[in-house]
């Protein structure tokens, strides 16, 4: 990634007053495309999300956004930043439509005939137009994270910040903001923050797994799971019987199913597991002594 192109963020540290360090050093290169940032809850992910949105400062250490610090320059980003928090507010009575104006002119689109083209589209973008003149508080789960969206898109932002994006959502709208974020990630540096191993697996070409607040992992996905060919094996475990030291464990009927890494199958109970970003992921967690299963 070029010196002036993408978000960098180097040696971010955030301790709170209570003692918690949610961010320890934190190393981050994020360039033009659909960036993944998996951890269970409590990771520091949210943290290190409101720090590069600028509505918290650091420690120490860095951020760069095109070659700018932002430290330094927290305006720069700012006018290049679309945000979606985990929770979205709405005033009681407020269409869709007129929220999203007000937010335009906020942002700076004082011409009316141009905040309403941009509203339109926007609308139109998250499919929301047959909802526009409904107030914002009767929406569904779903509709409002599109809605967060359309908010967050607003002057075409170059860096678009979601956190936690479809947390509560059925699997039809999960399916559709994930098209809208892939449409977006093509045009901008998209930062996906997310628990669900799901959503970075279906969107993502490059990924982070943070733990304790620190990145514990870092690459491709298909690179991830390619390190573990071959390595990975599985049976159901009877109810009643001990459980194995398990890469991780599910619920099964019938027991629980066991992953384990070995080089050869520890038994003849068990067979091979085609290894996915789950469990990479929950081996990047064991390996950082987060207890599996946490989130």
């Amino acid at each position: 990634m070029s010196e002036r192109d993408g978000l960098r963020v180097r040696k971010l540290t955030k301790t709170y007053a209570n003692g918690i360090r949610a961010l320890d050093g934190v190393d981050l290169e994020v360039g033009p495309g659909l960036y993944g940032l998996l951890g269970p809850n409590g990771a520091g992910k949210s943290t290190l999300m409101r720090t590069l949105a600028t509505l918290q400062s650091p420690d120490s250490g860095g951020i760069t956004f095109d070659g700018v610090d932002v430290l330094a320059d927290q305006d720069h980003l700012r006018r290049r930043l679309g945000y979606l928090p985990q929770q979205i507010g709405a005033y009681p009575g407020v269409s869709g439509r007129d929220l999203l104006e007000r937010f335009a002119w906020l942002k700076g689109r004082t011409d009316r005939g141009e905040r309403r083209a941009e509203v339109t589209m926007l609308l139109e973008r998250v499919n929301l137009s047959h909802a526009a003149g409904r107030a914002v508080a009767g929406y569904s789960g779903g509709m409002l994270r599109r809605f967060g969206i359309a908010m967050a898109l607003i002057g075409s932002p170059r860096l678009l910040i979601v956190d936690e994006p479809t947390a509560g959502l059925d699997p039809a709208e999960r399916s559709r903001f994930h098209r809208v974020l892939a449409d977006v990630a093509a045009e901008a540096v998209v930062l996906l923050s997310t628990h669900i191993v799901e959503d970075v697996e279906s969107l993502c070409s490059r990924l982070a797994i943070m733990a304790g607040g620190q990145i514990v992992a870092e690459g491709r996905p298909a690179d991830m799971i390619a390190g573990l060919q071959g390595r990975l094996w599985s049976r159901v475990i009877p109810r009643g019987e001990p459980l194995p030291e398990a890469v991780h464990l599910s619920a099964v009927p019938g027991g629980t199913m066991a992953v384990v890494l070995a080089d050869a199958a520890p038994g003849p109970e068990y067979a091979t597991h085609q290894p996915r970003l789950e469990d990479a992921y929950h081996l990047a967690l064991a390996r950082a002594g987060v207890e599996v299963g946490a989130e």
